[in-house]
């Protein structure tokens, strides 16, 4: 459960540059709205140095469908190569009738 959520938490990061691109918001408007300068912002970004806080902050900030879908389908390939159980199978190992 921690080692899932700290691979998350890195892939939320190492996304935030497409998800920014994704969310049709400008940078400069984004920084505004994270009381930063646009020129900080851009550092941000292009370090991949948000905190925990700033990725929390900027995610509010930009948060939308496409966003959402392109994260969802970030998820999506970072589990493909998972070993992957049918519905059955759970039903047998769970005891479910």
């Amino acid at each position: 459960m921690v080692t899932e959520t700290i691979l998350n938490y890195k892939s939320i990061l190492a996304n935030l540059p497409a998800a920014i691109n994704i969310s049709g918001y400008r940078k400069d408007y984004i920084a505004g709205k994270l009381g930063i300068s646009p020129q900080a912002f851009s550092a941000k970004i292009k370090r991949k140095s948000f905190s925990l806080e700033d990725a929390e902050k900027l995610l509010k900030v930009i948060n939308n469908e496409d966003v959402e879908a392109f994260f969802m389908l970030e998820k999506m390939r970072a589990l493909k190569n998972d070993e992957n159980v049918s519905y059955d199978e759970a039903k047998r190992e769970l005891g479910w009738k």
